[in-house]
């Protein structure tokens, strides 16, 4: 397993940043944020690069690039807190396109890869992100099933996070919908991997926030980022990043090239960036003092995105109890093998 970067993976990442900063700084978060509509711009710009397709088959209109392509995108969508509704289109692409049926593929897949239809995923009992005018959402049921269901049955509802519209399931419409019947874990392990990179760069950009700000804020005359205590403060930050890092992209090779781990590494990975990602964002607020509390700050657009991402497939606590299981699982085989 090599952690580096292809020459064409490299320039994914680099297009992505040099994009995301010039067509969506934080002022354009802002508003699109206090508008309550996603940038419809940006929105157009990542479709004419085929972004929403990065991942999906060839066959189906996508690009047929891999979760580790996907991961690169998503985080530096994170990184950017871009208010489109990318994630929830590639986590029902990447639910549809492996636990669907031919024809269901047939159908949704085309329109989901070219971004003429946005998408969502997530629990029928619970929130689900990019919900709201989407042309398909995937209701995921308790016993690990999931169904495609009318988009009418989902109504919106507003959360801590302005950035990404959320909706749930109208109570009347929970039984209903068209069953996936094909390999739901893998598309929605996909999924995990996808949120866990969102959260890498919002981590990322949090952690660089909070170290140019320590660098210039100064009390008694010295800059507070010299303090012992601010000092270890941005090292977990550090600490944390970085490894949901490592995780999150093993977690995107395996998808790609060792699927006997990518239950596994998917939990590692969503329990390991779901923690750095509410860790470092709170750390991030703490660090910036009194502004770090109000509206003006940027800084809370990342801690608000961090704390619903976090949840999103599975929690930390949920994902550390899965992995327990695989990885008990595991080695009780190799020991009656």
């Amino acid at each position: 397993m090599n952690f580096d970067f292809t020459a064409d993976q490299q320039d994914i990442k680099r297009t992505a940043h040099d994009l995301l900063a010039s067509r969506s700084s934080l002022d354009r978060v802002r508003e699109a944020a206090e508008s309550g509509t996603p940038d419809a711009a940006l929105w157009n710009e990542l479709r004419d690069l085929g972004w929403p397709g990065i991942a999906v088959a060839e066959e189906h209109g996508g690009q047929g690039l891999g979760t580790l392509e996907l991961a690169i995108l998503l985080e530096e969508l994170g990184y950017a807190c871009a208010v489109t509704p990318l994630l929830g289109t590639v986590l029902a692409a990447a639910a549809i396109e492996h636990g669907g049926s031919d024809d269901q593929r047939a159908r949704w897949l085309p329109g989901l890869a070219s971004g003429e239809i946005t998408g969502a995923l997530g629990p029928a009992d619970g929130l689900i992100p990019d919900a709201p005018g989407a042309g398909v959402v995937v209701a995921l049921d308790a016993d690990g099933g999931a169904r495609l269901v009318d988009p009418a049955s989902v109504e919106a509802v507003k959360t801590i996070d302005p950035t990404r519209a959320y909706g749930r399931m109208r109570a009347d419409g929970t039984g209903a919908g068209e069953a996936l019947t094909g390999d739901v874990a893998a598309g929605v392990d996909r999924g995990a991997i996808a949120v866990s990179a969102e959260l890498v760069g919002i981590s990322q950009r949090a952690l660089e926030m909070t170290l140019e700000y320590v660098k210039e804020r100064k009390q008694f005359g010295t800059p507070v980022g010299a303090f012992q205590a601010v000092s270890h403060r941005c090292a977990q930050m550090l600490l944390y990043t970085e490894s949901a890092r490592s995780a999150t992209y093993f977690a995107a090779w395996a998808a790609d090239a060792d699927a006997d781990r990518l239950a596994e590494g998917a939990s590692l990975a969503k329990a390991a960036a779901s923690e750095a990602g509410r860790e470092v964002t709170a750390s991030a607020i703490q660090a910036h003092g009194g502004i770090g509390f109000t509206w003006e700050a940027d800084v809370h657009w990342f801690y608000k995105r961090a704390q619903l991402d976090a949840t999103l497939l599975g929690g930390t606590g949920t994902h550390r109890a899965r992995l327990t299981r695989l990885v008990a699982g595991r080695r009780a085989g190799a020991a009656t093998a």
